[in-house]
């Protein structure tokens, strides 16, 4: 895949759009991923990406779905950890989506 250009930067991505290297993530980077998906973040979006982040940081992984909805639940609160709320924020596939945007390694059951 081509390399993302953020600012004067290029930023190397895999076949699947996911950050080659983790340490090239920032906010910057994020708002171009998202918007290389027809996405433009919302406060909404940066709360749950900030919870990834914080998950991949305390267990190394990037979650699937249900493990992202749970631990939204348990942050958030059940009226955002639910799969409508995450759906509805990245068209259908939050955790694979949500993890791209966040700058972490594609969720290992994810096609």
């Amino acid at each position: 895949m081509n390399p993302l250009t953020v600012g004067a930067r290029a930023i190397d991505l895999d076949k699947d759009g996911f950050l080659v290297e983790l340490s090239d993530w920032s906010a910057e980077v994020a708002s171009a991923l998202a918007a290389a998906e027809g996405i433009e973040l919302s406060p909404e979006h940066w709360e749950v990406l900030e919870l990834l982040r914080a998950f991949y940081a305390e267990f190394q992984l990037s979650p699937a779905t249900r493990p992202l909805i749970k631990y939204t639940a348990l942050k958030l609160g059940p009226e955002k950890g639910n799969s409508l709320h995450l759906n509805r924020l990245f068209k259908g596939t939050p955790a694979k989506l949500a993890a791209k945007l966040a700058g972490l390694p594609k969720p290992t059951n994810c096609l």
